[in-house]
């Protein structure tokens, strides 16, 4: 399970998704993600779904990533779809003691998960196609104006990248360790609850520890290069934008307009 989480993972390529701005390529996931709160009509979904796929097709990012990135959250998606389905109002198709499920809470409990699940698929893009120092020059370069209050813009950017970066590490790390207690003899699968998190000790403390002494060892590294923060730094790529952004954001555009006005003009899910 922990080896199919794709977070923070980067895919090298030269498609024409990876040579996009990273600052573009942050902007417009952020408008995707308000699209897809905006939208409740099923017709909207079926084109975000379209231009997600030739996104996709696109940037040549394997089908089975894509799956990897979803598969953790479907207890989530589950879980809610299962609470909108017998706790939405309206006339009762089925009933039983206190639990009803209704078209309202059918219609409700689908929405919910294709959002959740064109969410998750459109931010893995992000990470998919930008390496990690080009997310941390672009997320810099995005909260320049907050230096006028003193925010420490690259220290902040360091730090949410070095997390993102980390976190396929981490996982790899918690694999071993699980994989290690088994041939022990751990049993970390079956059990009550308390039984199963008691069980966990032996994962989490040498995973603390590990993680520790890799953070101790990447500061003792930027440390022996003279690393002393944003001031004074220069880059060896520097971030423009092209003509191939603003193609890319008219584009992008066009696709969000069709499925807001889709979303105006026919019939909503709810």
């Amino acid at each position: 399970m922990l080896s199919d989480i794709t977070i923070g993972q980067f895919f090298p390529g030269k498609s024409i998704v990876h040579r996009l701005d990273p600052r573009a390529k942050i902007l417009l996931v952020i408008a995707f993600i308000i699209l897809l709160f905006v939208v409740r009509n099923p017709v909207s979904f079926v084109l975000i779904g379209i231009f997600l796929a030739v996104i996709y097709i696109v940037a040549k990012i394997p089908a089975r990533a894509i799956w990897r990135g979803v598969k953790p959250i479907l207890p989530l998606i589950l879980f809610t779809s299962i609470l909108n389905l017998f706790f939405v109002d309206g006339e009762p198709l089925v009933k039983w003691w206190i639990f009803k499920i209704t078209a309202e809470g059918i219609s409700v409990a689908v929405l919910m998960a294709v959002r959740i699940v064109c969410l998750i698929i459109g931010s893995l893009l992000l990470t998919y196609t930008t390496s990690p120092i080009a997310l941390t020059d672009a997320i810099e370069r995005l909260l320049k104006p907050l230096k006028v209050i003193r925010f420490p813009v690259h220290e902040m950017a360091m730090m949410m990248t070095i997390a993102l970066r980390f976190i396929p590490t981490l996982l790899e790390e918690t694999d071993k360790i699980m994989s290690a207690q088994k041939a022990r003899g751990a049993d970390l699968e079956t059990g009550s609850i308390i039984r199963r998190a008691k069980a966990l000790i032996p994962i989490l403390i040498p995973l603390f520890v590990s993680a520790f002494r890799r953070a101790e060892d990447l500061a003792l590294a930027m440390e022996c290069r003279c690393y002393r923060g944003g001031e004074g730094r220069t880059r060896m790529k520097q971030l423009h934008f092209s003509h191939l952004d603003g193609i890319s954001a008219v584009a992008t555009g066009v696709v969000f307009v069709a499925a807001v006005l889709l979303d105006v003009f026919l019939p909503k899910i709810i």
